[in-house]
């Protein structure tokens, strides 16, 4: 009875009438919430520097804070070390990197923070002025004296020669040992590799690179010598004897370098510094503390609060106090932790294990992972050192100063998962997240390509074919699909722009309707 009921009637195909079915969509590459800087970890008169300056610039606050425990590394970096425990000790020096696109006012930044050092630098070349000039008037008269010494030798009759010879060889050795002392020096900016490690001969083993332009990654992979360079960064972080000789010139020892970076890139100098050669395998991109921070163009504040006078005199009179304070100093102290601050540290080494095994949170950046630890103990010596300027050397870092550097090392685990995954995506991932937000936020449930591409910043799709690698993978994702081409009319003109439909989640009904 049924069947003849329906007998002399197609069979639907519910697609003809609804159109083609949609799949669950497969999610991109996650996008994680990154914390924010966490600014009251620091000092207060250091913390209210970096707020009130990133307020002033109306910057990110990671700027001035990751510069902020750049600069106190300049001051106590190869004068100060950590002894966590046993034979485990950690210099003060720290490699910072700080990701922002161009436009963000980093330049003003780094003035503001670098400056106060700069000034310090300048006191310290005034104060050794005579002291280089005695040196170097000593100098000239021991050469003049070998010089006469030699000439006596030369001139003299056969039985007095030998002792006027012996007498101008040890004048001569006298004037080459004695050396003219450099002028002090604490921060560089573009510079090779090689002469990096002069600078840290001649400023007894200490020297910071501090750019708001990044170059210093390009200086890596060989922008001088044609072929990465890597040495002096990875001995210079870690403290590793460097001993250079060159024909020609004097040899240069440094027992043990403390090189300091606080740098602002661009975000997309970070996948290049990932494919620089030998840069990951020998460990260089762990030693980076990095900050993927957002950015406030397009929602600044015009009118911010500015940077007070006291804040700014405060920081400049205890950055300038710490690092004149430890200027001359020829041999490192080393900080001990209370008990209580080393029950901290092995609480922190514990999560820190158990989390780079097989399956682990860390175990995806095992490398940066394996430092986090000892990049804790030295920010904890910095905070040490930023709350007790005047006397910090003599007093064990507290369990409060630890627990401070722990929260930072949490915020520089969050920012380092996501730049080592931006290191290894697929460069369409985030211009198809861009082009993914842009459909949502319009509730595009259609569009064509040419459309899409008008909608779209110019400065990320400068031109149409720009769409290509994102629009293929989110097809491949099942966010969007291209409807057929219409058949051509054989009149000839421009083909028309090719047309997607996207995903009914894209567009949910409003509230209400």
């Amino acid at each position: 009875m049924t069947a003849d009921l329906w007998e002399g009637f197609d069979a639907l195909d519910p697609e003809s009438i609804t159109g083609p079915m949609w799949d669950e969509p497969v999610p991109l590459n996650h996008r994680r919430t990154l914390p924010a800087f966490p600014v009251h970890a620091l000092p207060p008169w250091l913390g209210n520097m970096a707020s009130e300056v990133a307020e002033e610039t109306q910057t990110p606050v990671e700027l001035a804070g990751c510069l902020a425990l750049a600069v106190i590394a300049t001051a106590a970096g190869g004068k100060v070390n950590v002894c966590v425990r046993g034979h485990w000790r950690e210099p003060l020096n720290i490699f910072t990197a700080v990701a922002l696109d161009p436009g963000n006012r980093k330049s003003a930044v780094f003035a503001l923070m670098v400056d106060p050092l700069l000034s310090v630098e300048k006191t310290l070349v005034e104060l050794s002025g005579p002291v280089r000039a005695e040196v170097e008037t000593r100098i000239r008269l021991a050469k003049a004296a070998a010089e006469n010494a030699t000439k006596k030798a030369a001139a003299a009759e056969p039985g007095t020669r030998e002792q006027l010879t012996a007498e101008a060889v040890h004048l001569t050795q006298e004037a080459e040992e004695l050396k003219p002392p450099a002028k002090p020096q604490l921060v560089a900016d573009d510079i090779t590799p090689e002469n990096i490690g002069t600078l840290l001969d001649q400023q007894g083993g200490r020297i910071s690179l501090m750019s708001a332009e990044g170059e210093i990654f390009d200086i890596m992979a060989g922008r001088y010598g044609g072929k990465p360079n890597l040495g002096m960064f990875l001995k210079g972080h870690a403290g590793d004897m460097i001993r250079v000789n060159r024909q020609g010139r004097d040899g240069e020892h440094v027992e043990h370098p403390a090189l300091t970076m606080g740098v602002a890139i661009q975000p997309a100098v970070l996948d290049a510094i990932g494919r620089v050669d030998g840069a990951d395998g020998r460990g260089l991109l762990a030693r980076f503390l990095y900050s993927k921070p957002q950015s406030l163009v397009g929602s600044r504040n015009l009118t911010p609060a500015l940077l007070s006078e006291e804040t700014a005199a405060a920081y400049a009179k205890r950055l300038g106090g710490l690092t004149m304070a430890l200027a001359d100093w020829t041999e490192a102290v080393t900080l001990s932790l209370t008990p209580e601050a080393d029950a901290v540290m092995l609480a922190y080494q514990k999560v820190t294990e158990s989390r780079l095994g097989k399956g682990g949170s860390l175990a995806p950046i095992v490398k940066w992972a394996s430092k986090r630890d000892g990049a804790v103990a030295r920010i904890a010596g910095l905070l040490h050192l930023a709350t007790h300027p005047e006397s910090g050397w003599v007093l064990p870092i507290e369990a409060a100063t630890m627990a401070a550097a722990t929260e930072l090392g949490d915020y520089f685990t969050a920012h380092a998962l996501e730049v080592f995954d931006a290191m290894g995506a697929d460069p369409a991932q985030d211009t198809a997240h861009q082009v993914l937000t842009h459909l949502k936020d319009n509730r595009l449930s259609g569009f064509t390509k040419r459309v899409l591409f008008r909608g779209l910043s110019r400065g990320d799709f400068p031109a149409m074919t720009d769409l290509d690698p994102a629009l293929v993978l989110l097809e491949e994702h099942g966010w969007v699909r291209q409807q057929p081409l219409p058949p051509r009319s054989g009149r000839g003109g421009r083909p028309p722009s090719p047309r997607y439909d996207t995903h009914p989640s894209l567009t949910p009904p409003l509230a209400g309707a």
